[in-house]
């Protein structure tokens, strides 16, 4: 077999999703047939010294305290941004004025008008970008949207999504990026998955009517004292569909109890499809069918049968992890850098969730509530 081109990579960021892209690039070659032999080049961190022992645990060549070693590097070929969300922008348009190849978690950019500046300097130089929205990489998920596209459903009339967590829920954390005003809040950080997947199940989104509610007001600063928090804590939004649908979809990151309830509900003329990341090697589905005395929600098991979970494991209810499905989008990324497909989720596509969560928090700021006596 000839030798494939490699492919170099260097990662900004070490924290969990540095790791969880990590944890991807090693498992994408060993499960499928990539068109590059990926090479672990050189890692980022804050300094030379946390930066040389991330490289020694995640398997790069190198490490640096300067991520601007890894853009100038003429020998790296991808650049994977894993840093806080507002630093996003710079790191990109430099990799992209180097002309690499970006893959960066989301949010893309605080601001939609940042995204849109990252989306159009990466197709005017050409190169290959990729936002990190795996859990759309789910076999499950491509086989709820294979299910609505062939009409097993019959007509879509309503949709419910929700994205619910804990991990903002005490009110003594500190002040975060999370929370900084720009680009910050519930709706940004985990609000923006719900809306990709409904997108991603339903097509476009045509109108938003949006409420954010920021509940605790303050947190600790760091120094001894507080500040104040504007942010949202949950963000709610209805929605209509280009194609006749309305919907909803909510991003709660004080959820008490919720670790990762990443949930959508979706109803038609003839069935009704239910799915839980909590559980996301089962898709739940109703037909109406069914005979009378024999309906209910029934239980569909991942297995070999969902692509591309063969890959994974030969037998069907041993389940995929969450690390898999990045493996999953670092392949099919792959195939488009390598030209044989479609960028699966580029910048034009994380410009587009950004605009929705921007006309949301706009929606939520200009609807006046009607007290209610």
């Amino acid at each position: 077999m000839p030798a494939k081109p490699p492919l170099r990579v260097g990662l900004i960021g070490t924290g969990f999703m540095g790791k969880t892209h990590t944890f991807g690039f090693a498992t994408a070659p060993r499960v499928f047939d990539l068109p590059f032999d990926l090479v672990l080049d050189t890692v980022a961190d804050r300094t030379d010294m946390l930066a040389a022992n991330a490289a020694a645990t995640l398997g790069f060549a190198k490490g640096t305290g300067d991520w601007r070693t890894i853009v100038a590097d003429p020998a790296i070929d991808l650049v994977d941004i894993t840093a806080p969300n507002a630093l996003h922008k710079e790191m990109a348009l430099a990799a992209i004025a180097a002309g690499k190849h970006v893959y960066c978690e989301k949010p893309l950019a605080p601001l939609a008008a940042d995204a849109r500046e990252m989306a159009d300097a990466a197709e005017a130089a050409g190169v290959k970008t990729q936002v990190g929205f795996n859990y759309l990489c789910n076999p499950m998920i491509g086989l709820a949207r294979e299910m609505i596209a062939a009409g097993e459903l019959g007509e879509i009339r309503s949709y419910r999504g929700v994205h619910a967590e804990d991990y903002m829920a005490d009110a003594t954390a500190p002040f975060s990026f999370r929370n900084d005003p720009v680009g910050g809040g519930a709706l940004a950080d985990i609000g923006s998955h719900a809306l990709a997947t409904a997108e991603h199940l339903l097509g476009p989104i045509a109108e938003v009517l949006g409420d954010c509610a920021t509940v605790i007001r303050e947190r600790p600063d760091g120094k001894g004292g507080a500040r104040a928090v504007v942010t949202d804590d949950v963000g709610r939004a209805f929605l209509r569909f280009a194609n006749g649908a309305s919907g909803s979809v909510e991003a709660n990151w004080i959820a008490m109890g919720r670790k990762m309830q990443h949930d959508f509900e979706v109803y038609g003329s003839k069935g009704a499809l239910v799915f839980s990341q909590e559980r996301f090697n089962e898709l739940r589905f109703h037909s109406a069918g069914d005979a009378a005395g024999r309906r209910g929600f029934r239980r569909i098991e991942a297995g070999p049968d969902h692509p591309p979970y063969g890959l994974f494991c030969v037998a069907p209810g041993h389940q995929l992890g969450f690390n898999d499905l990045k493996a999953i989008e670092i392949a099919r990324y792959m195939d488009a850098i390598a030209g044989k497909a479609e960028e699966p989720f580029g910048f034009r596509k994380g410009l587009r969730i950004q605009s929705l969560v921007e006309a949301i928090h706009d929606s939520s700021r200009a609807v006046a509530w009607t007290p209610v006596s």
